[in-house]
């Protein structure tokens, strides 16, 4: 048998003090890096290039300032939850607004409307219904995506359900095409 040519090594075995020195040492390099931070950043931002097709107004319209086409008698209307975005791609947001009138008893409908800026005044109007309250449904999970609105509409498969608990979830999505909200719904999307 052969003898190793080089010695066993003493440090080739791990002891105690090893473990310290790394410790110590990576202690040490983990500290001067906490020292050694970038400076400031001294770049300064441009302001965007002003053109003169950007819209003066930017903000949603604000459904408060609406009068929406609902006969509430004497209870006053409900602005259940609105959002916003740009449906139609003119840079301008809109709002999508859920709204049913204030009910003491059971879950009143909700009518999901659309609102606009009129150009020049800046005025919000209603532009759109895309629920009206007579469908007997309520909106839920409303929202704007990509230029899309999708809400999960809720409502009954007869007239012996409780007005309390809608048995009947239906997916529901809209999109701008051609100067109008145009529904689709993704196969299978209702059930009961």
């Amino acid at each position: 048998m052969q003898s190793p040519a080089v010695p066993e090594l003493a440090h080739t075995h791990t002891r105690p003090i090893h473990w310290v020195a790394t410790a110590t040492a990576l202690a040490g390099v983990v500290a001067l890096s906490s020292l050694m931070q970038p400076g400031a950043a001294t770049a300064a931002q441009t302001p965007a290039p002003e053109t003169k097709s950007a819209p003066a107004h930017t903000a949603p319209p604000d459904p408060a300032a609406v009068e929406f086409p609902l006969d509430c008698g004497p209870v006053d209307v409900v602005v259940k939850k609105h959002v916003a975005g740009d449906l139609d791609g003119d840079g301008r947001p809109e709002t999508v607004a859920a709204v049913h009138c204030d009910a003491a008893m059971g879950t009143p409908p909700d009518g999901v409307y659309v609102l606009t800026r009129a150009v020049g005044s800046g005025t919000p109007r209603l532009v759109a219904t895309l629920v009206d309250p007579e469908d007997r449904a309520n909106a839920d999970d409303l929202a704007v995506r990509d230029g899309e609105i999708t809400a999960t509409l809720l409502g009954y498969s007869s007239t012996d359900v409780p007005r309390c608990c809608p048995d009947v979830r239906e997916s529901a999505k809209w999109h701008w095409d051609d100067g109008v909200f145009v529904r689709s719904e993704p196969s299978g999307a209702r059930s009961v």
